[in-house]
C-alpha cells in the first residue's frame, strides 16, 4: 500500500519520471500552455508551482534592491536544465505573477483520448490566459445579466397577477353588493306585494261578514212571529 506517498509513479521509473516532468515544466515555462494526460498534469503542477513562488520571491527581493539570488536560479537550473526557460522565468513570468500567492496554474480536462481511451488535459499558466480569464469574465456577466432578466421577469408577472388577484376580487366585491342591493329590492317588493294583497283582502272580509250579519237578522225576523 501507498500510504502517504506524495505524487505518481506515471508507470515510469524514477529518472524516466525526473526527466518527463522537467521536459512538461520547461514546455510550460516557454510555451505558457501545454496538452498532455490529465494525471501529467497535475503532477506537473506539483513540479512547477514551487519552481514559480521561488523565482517571484527572489524577484520581488531583487525589487525591493537586494543583490541578484543567484542561488535560487542554480537551485531551478538543477531542474529545469534550459538557460531560456530559467532566465524566462525570473523575469517575464516572475514579474506577471507579481504578487500572486500561489495557484499559478490551471488545469482543464479535455476528455478521453481515442485509442487508450485515457484522460487528457490542458494545463497552462493563469496569467497568461487574458482570452480566456476575458472569456469567463464575459460569460459570468451574461449570466449574471440573464438571472437578473429572469428575476425582473419574475417580479413582474408576480406583480401582474396580484394586481388581476386584486381586480378580481374588487369585482367579485362589487358583484356581492349588487347581489345584496338586488336581494333588498326584491325583498322591498315582496313587502309591499304582501300588503297590497292585505289591503284587497280587507273589503272582501268586511262584505262577508256584512253578509254574516244580514243572514243572521234575516233568520230572527223569520223566527220571531213564531214566537
Amino acid at each position: 500500500m501507498r500510504h502517504a506517498k506524495v505524487g505518481r509513479r506515471l508507470s515510469r521509473s524514477a529518472s524516466h519520471r525526473k526527466a518527463l516532468l522537467a521536459a512538461l515544466s520547461t514546455a510550460l515555462i516557454k510555451h505558457k500552455k501545454i496538452r498532455t494526460t490529465a494525471a501529467k498534469a497535475k503532477e506537473t503542477r506539483r513540479i512547477v508551482e514551487p519552481l514559480i513562488t521561488r523565482a517571484r520571491n527572489a524577484y520581488l527581493r531583487e525589487q525591493a534592491g537586494e543583490p541578484v539570488d543567484v542561488h535560487a536560479r542554480r537551485e531551478i537550473a538543477k531542474f529545469i536544465q534550459d538557460k531560456d526557460a530559467v532566465q524566462l522565468l525570473f523575469s517575464e513570468i516572475a514579474e506577471k505573477v507579481g504578487k500572486r500567492a500561489g495557484g499559478y496554474t490551471r488545469v482543464l480536462k479535455l476528455g478521453h483520448r481515442q485509442g487508450d481511451a485515457a484522460e487528457m488535459a490542458i494545463i497552462e499558466l493563469v496569467d497568461y490566459n487574458e482570452a480566456q480569464d476575458s472569456k469567463q469574465r464575459k460569460e459570468r456577466a451574461a449570466r449574471s445579466k440573464a438571472a437578473a432578466a429572469r428575476r425582473k421577469a419574475a417580479e413582474e408577472r408576480k406583480a401582474k397577477a396580484e394586481t388581476e388577484a386584486a381586480a378580481v376580487a374588487d369585482e367579485a366585491a362589487e358583484a356581492a353588493d349588487d347581489a345584496a342591493e338586488v336581494a333588498e329590492d326584491a325583498a322591498a317588493e315582496v313587502k309591499e306585494a304582501t300588503e297590497a294583497v292585505a289591503e284587497a283582502a280587507a273589503p272582501a272580509d268586511e262584505a262577508s261578514e256584512a253578509k254574516d250579519a244580514g243572514d243572521e237578522a234575516a233568520e230572527g225576523e223569520k223566527e220571531a212571529p213564531k214566537a
